[in-house]
């Protein structure tokens, strides 16, 4: 008769089963934005465990951005901003050395889409603020930094306008990796006009409620990007971190 072999299972450490039963709670509704967790001494009582673990448990919350301090010692449960979740996902893209080539695929993948929506749900407001946007790029046309700044937001704006979270969460940390492929871009081939006139459609067709146009010149603005990259001479396949 064989004789029958087992691995020995693998056990989380006990702060981690901590994190996970809040972490749980608040992913469920339970535990809402604005409540007050109890203190360290109560939770260590209610999970049978010693405050050191309750702590080590709360710090891997309080990274997570579910928790944060208020006024005193009290934990407040808190709801992630984006923000914050595409600069971790973003960390973890150059870590994995993304290339810019992957970030250009994601792109023009998504942002058309986000176009589309945009110019069915943008308000007059949100209109007015890329007006805005492309008034401040044209006199700030010499400035390479600023424009690839500018150009960033624009997009940033336009995904607003599209009112879908699960898309903003997708392209948020590919916006955040911009920057250093426009800077590499920029003083080489002098782009701004090609940007500037790329808004200025996509601006009236988001006006016009043309949703069509709008996902057709987002995909034209972000196919444009990639053969500017090319022109310069840069490698697409290296890591966005390098440049």
């Amino acid at each position: 008769m064989t004789k029958q072999t087992f691995k020995k299972l693998e056990t989380a450490p006990v702060y981690r089963l901590v994190y996970d039963a809040i972490e749980q709670q608040i992913v469920r509704g339970e535990l809402k934005p604005g409540v007050l967790l109890p203190t360290e001494t109560h939770l260590a009582e209610q999970f049978g465990v010693n405050r050191s673990t309750v702590r080590e448990g709360i710090r891997m919350l309080e990274e997570s951005g579910l928790v944060q301090r208020k006024s005193g010692k009290r934990l407040q449960v808190t709801l992630p901003h984006l923000n914050a979740t595409a600069a971790r996902t973003s960390r973890l893209l150059r870590l994995h050395e993304v290339t810019f080539r992957e970030l250009w695929e994601a792109s023009i993948a998504i942002e058309p889409v986000v176009a589309r929506y945009a110019a069915e749900r943008i308000t007059a407001a949100e209109l007015a603020q890329l007006q805005q946007n492309i008034a401040e790029m044209e006199k700030a046309i010499t400035d390479h930094v600023e424009v690839v700044r500018l150009d960033i937001e624009f997009h940033d704006l336009i995904a607003h306008a599209a009112r879908n979270r699960a898309l903003g969460l997708a392209r948020e940390p590919i916006s955040q990796l911009f920057m250093p492929a426009g800077k590499a871009i920029l003083p080489r081939l002098k782009t701004q006009k090609r940007i500037l006139d790329a808004h200025h459609a996509l601006l009236k067709a988001l006006k016009e409620r043309d949703a069509d146009e709008a996902a057709a010149w987002m995909h034209r603005h972000i196919a444009d990007f990639k053969r500017g990259f090319e022109q310069t001479g840069l490698d697409l396949d290296r890591p966005l971190e390098s440049f």
